[in-house]
């Protein structure tokens, strides 16, 4: 749905411009391309146009990958349909010949850029493995937008039950940031907790351990990655005064020795260092972890 409601407008511009362009719109000042849901470089960068017709002014385009598309990022920020028409009304699409802004409003696409999505800002309901509900809706790039999922998703999570996790890209100095600075500050919520996720191979490989060598024991690379972690957690507690419980996703060549000295790093500096074995055991596997964020939201 968001594909077709981005190349629609995308359509509309093209359209628009063969059929007099009213607007006065500069074909070299266009600043909406158009998506796919698949990453094709050679497609990045086109030509659109057919010089054999006399109305159709040939000018560069391109593909973007459906996630990184506006519209994506505007579905994840709306508060409902209504919100959402406004927010797609005022997307910059091009400029005129006088260099004035063009909006998706002034092409009157507002009304079937929505229909097209009407059903997409429904949130999805499915199910763990363990038949456990959880709520998948929306996907923005982290990179280039904000990285979580819809406002939508959350506040009904939020409604449904006592607890609500929601997961923000990237790392937590890129997702979690956006997360705080943008959709807390547009959805005027505020977390009780921030987990932040690490695991025992990536620490040793920040700090020099070869990747072929992350299985072995290594207490002297893993001392050395640790500046990363303290950094992600310092700027989540200090920055924004949220308790934080670090979470340690297991790997079967993790030792206890690993683990120990990671524990005894967080009690140093008055935050909780909890194992995840998830991935190996289920939810049983994380159920520390869950009694620590409880005890965490409740500070």
């Amino acid at each position: 749905a968001i594909t077709s409601a981005h190349n629609l407008l995308s359509a509309m511009i093209d359209n628009h411009i063969f059929h007099g362009n009213e607007l006065g719109i500069d074909p070299d000042h266009i600043h909406f391309k158009r998506v796919m849901d698949m990453n094709d470089r050679a497609l990045r960068s086109i030509t659109v146009g057919d010089v054999g017709l006399s109305k159709s002014i040939p000018h560069e385009s391109g593909f973007d990958i459906t996630v990184a598309s506006e519209i994506m990022a505007i579905l994840c920020l709306a508060e409902d349909l209504d919100d959402l028409k406004e927010r797609l009304g005022n997307i910059l699409v091009a400029y005129t010949f006088d260099e004035k802004p063009v909006f998706a409003k002034d092409l009157k696409a507002v009304g079937a850029m929505a229909l097209l999505l009407k059903d997409a800002i429904k949130p999805n309901l499915v199910q763990t493995l363990e038949n456990t509900p959880a709520i998948i809706h929306g996907g923005p790039f982290a990179n280039i937008a904000h990285g979580c999922n819809s406002l939508i998703a959350t506040k009904t999570s939020m409604a449904l039950c006592d607890y609500t996790i929601t997961e923000a890209g990237f790392g937590a100095d890129l997702g979690a940031e956006k997360f705080l600075n943008i959709k807390c500050r547009k959805g005027n919520i505020e977390p009780d907790a921030i987990v932040l996720v690490a695991t025992i191979r990536a620490l040793k490989y920040n700090g020099g351990q070869k990747l072929l060598d992350l299985n072995e024991e290594s207490l002297e690379t893993l001392e050395k990655g640790l500046p990363n972690l303290e950094r992600h957690f310092e700027n989540l507690k200090q920055v924004y005064g949220v308790p934080v419980v670090i979470t340690i996703n297991a790997f079967p060549s993790d030792t206890e020795n690993e683990f120990n000295f990671l524990k005894a790093w967080g009690e140093e500096r008055g935050v909780e260092v909890v194992r995840s074995d998830v991935f190996s055991h289920g939810s049983t596997g994380g159920i520390k972890l869950a009694e620590a964020v409880i005890e965490a939201c409740s500070k």
